[in-house]
């Protein structure tokens, strides 16, 4: 599931649901939003919530109480713990195994993807990547997602046939799709059951949290875990 940015107690740029704690907002306010998200979605503990960095480290979470850690994916096969990242214009990437012995999330913007945070999570679930399902949340869409010749390459470097993904903008820009860019990762890495939301965070501030558009603003949450 992923929280849309409606309700919640912050209040100015963070107006709304904002459930990060590193974006200056308010942190009584953010506790607030975090109570109100384990009572609506009625989880059953607490989110373990990362220390995110852009990076490809996957944490593995095995029950018990967890401290914050820096990663930007986490997997348990434990029943009742939360895998949670935070997002406002980069991937939440939800996986789990057919039968739903092991779940995980991960974060994915541009630097992710290019270092390689998939297929670090796809080998970290431990599963015969085919027999993986695979869900793209909410992110920036392709007309918000405009980068410089800098980062096409870079990612182009660790994807060579993703040129697709890209079409010209002014000048030297160009406008990256990342669900597609994602895509391509997980298929490479052997994930064939991939299922994308489509949805764009950029084009509807109503009802998401974007950095590129506003700046200084919230964080959504993308959640996963096993119930039983």
């Amino acid at each position: 599931m992923t929280t849309l940015r409606g309700g919640g107690f912050s209040g100015q740029s963070y107006r709304g649901f904002n459930l990060g704690r590193h974006v200056g907002d308010d942190p009584a306010a953010v506790t607030a939003n975090r109570s109100r998200l384990t009572e609506l979605a009625e989880l059953p503990a607490e989110p373990v919530w990362l220390r995110q960095v852009h990076g490809t480290r996957v944490v593995e979470l095995v029950g018990g109480a967890i401290e914050e850690q820096t990663a930007d994916a986490a997997v348990t096969s434990a029943v009742g713990m939360i895998c949670a990242v935070l997002t406002a214009d980069c991937l939440p990437v939800l996986l789990t195994d057919r039968a739903g012995r092991r779940v995980a999330a991960a974060h994915a913007g541009w630097r992710g993807l290019a270092e390689g945070v998939l297929e670090a999570v796809v080998d970290a679930m431990d599963i015969a990547p085919d027999n993986l399902m695979a869900w793209l949340g909410p992110c920036i869409g392709p007309t918000g997602f405009e980068i410089g010749p800098e980062v096409r390459s870079a990612l182009l470097e660790a994807d060579a046939g993703a040129v697709d993904s890209f079409r010209r903008g002014c000048e030297d820009r160009w406008h990256a799709d990342l669900p597609a860019l994602a895509e391509r990762r997980l298929r490479q890495a052997g994930a064939r059951h991939i299922f994308r939301s489509d949805l764009c965070t950029w084009s509807e501030p109503l009802r998401f949290f974007s950095h590129r558009r506003d700046g200084v603003c919230g964080r959504m949450a993308t959640l996963i875990w096993r119930q039983k």
